[in-house]
């Protein structure tokens, strides 16, 4: 018996490889049929890490500003070749369901549509060597002139065609408001386990020829894009207000659960989830974390987390962005036997909230659980355990994580629309919703 069930599992870890492998080539042909980007956070080559877009005030700020506000977006990343090299970027505006849209460059950029990033430092102190590049924009030569989705895009010189990375970025103006309320279901069914977004949009003095079907309403879920809710329609509208108060699961994300964290500020110390920390021949960092816990039948447990998001630190330094070392750090999930219908994947802003090789668990025969490594700078991260089933776009994070309705997350509702003899979806408003804070 012990035999024939050492077989199944052998057979299985091998299934679960080659239909790795096929996913991984089905994405590969998609990117070389002439497709050189994606339009999403994307990182496209093996030198750059820890890619940062955000609002310039507050690092764990969302990439996201107010036109009319003036506010601008900060943007860092690390070249682990640690040489020069001259980085340009340019935008590409996006529709409300970030394709990109039909304008011309000068619509929505003005004059200049490219401009080099010319802020960089050289690591001071750390193993690994790197340049840490830094720009802020809109600025002098690069000028937003429109409202909505935007891609970023990052090449080195004369390569404008095959990007280092891409970014994500929006920009709104209000022109509508919004109130509303992220709470347990309604449902019966999944008042213990979902939360429910309720809100209206007021609309007074902003001119629209149908409100019923105009607006394009986008739910998301801390910075996920996989399960984000797209083109959610009012469910009844009077005067100046639109109403997306569902009852029937429309409007429902699973709750989950508080994330995980690393916590790899200081290697000194053995922070609460970390079971060993050493420095190996090579130079680099390991970061040994303890054995994953499965939550799905837990009861809930509140503490505070920063909803996927990550802050590159060490602990009692300045200049952590170039101070910070590099770390690989080790997950593990115990399972008795490989999934076939899908796998797991480290979830949060670490992994751009993405489904990739990089950050995929591979099972692990003889140790009977899944591995993972991701090789991260110094800092504070957030995670969870999410399990993608095939054919699937939107991950699962109850399997691991379960889902309480009590459960602390954020919401954000963007509202686009397209005006009479325009071409493009502007963003017209933006309101953040919390579970928890009212």
């Amino acid at each position: 018996m012990k035999l024939q069930s050492g077989l199944i599992l052998f057979l299985s870890l091998i299934t679960s490889l080659f239909k790795g492998q096929d996913t991984l080539k089905k994405n590969e042909s998609e990117f070389q049929s002439g497709k050189n980007y994606y339009y999403e956070d994307r990182i496209y080559v093996p030198n750059i890490k820890t890619v940062q877009l955000h609002e310039s005030s507050w690092e764990l700020s969302p990439p996201l500003i107010d036109f009319d506000a003036g506010q601008l977006l900060e943007l860092s990343f690390d070249d682990l070749d640690a040489d020069n090299k001259s980085y340009w970027y340019t935008i590409i505006h996006c529709d409300a369901f970030w394709k990109p849209s039909n304008l011309q460059k000068q619509e929505y950029l003005g004059q200049s549509q490219e401009e080099q990033i010319q802020d960089f430092s050289q690591s001071a102190g750390p193993y690994q060597k790197y340049t840490h590049y830094y720009w802020i924009f809109p600025n002098n030569n690069i000028k937003i002139l429109l409202t909505g989705n935007y891609l970023l895009k990052v090449y080195l010189a004369g390569k404008k065609d095959k990007p280092v990375f891409t970014k994500r970025f929006m920009v709104f103006s209000s022109k509508v408001s919004i109130t509303g309320l992220a709470h347990e279901a309604a449902n019966a069914e999944d008042f213990q386990n979902k939360q429910e977004v309720d809100f209206s949009v007021f609309y007074p003095g902003y001119n629209m020829i149908n409100p019923a079907t105009e607006l394009k309403v986008v739910i998301q879920q801390n910075d996920r894009w996989d399960n984000a809710i797209f083109n959610i329609k009012p469910i009844f509208y009077k005067q100046n207000e639109l109403s997306y108060d569902y009852d029937d699961g429309t409007n429902c994300f699973d709750g989950g659960n508080e994330y995980r964290y690393v916590n790899s500020k200081n290697f000194t110390f053995i922070t609460q989830f970390v079971e060993k920390i050493y420095h190996d021949s090579l130079n680099v960092w390991q970061v040994i974390q303890k054995p994953e816990e499965i939550k799905n039948n837990e009861t809930y447990s509140l503490y505070t987390d920063n909803n996927g998001r990550y802050i590159v630190r060490v602990e009692d330094q300045d200049s952590s962005q170039i101070n910070a070392d590099y770390c690989m750090v080790h997950f593990f999930l115990p399972f008795d036997y490989p999934r076939n219908d899908g796998n797991f994947y480290i979830l949060g802003n670490l992994t751009s909230n993405l489904f990739l090789k990089e950050n995929r668990f591979n099972f692990n025969y003889f140790t009977h659980g899944y591995d993972c490594q991701l090789y991260l700078k110094q800092g504070y991260f957030d995670y969870q355990i999410a399990f993608l089933e095939d054919g699937k776009t939107a991950a699962d994070v109850t399997q691991i994580e379960g889902s309480h309705w009590k459960t602390e997350n954020e919401y954000t509702v963007y509202v686009y629309d397209q005006q009479p003899g325009t071409f493009y979806d502007q963003l017209i408003c933006v309101s953040k919703l919390n579970s928890i804070k009212r």
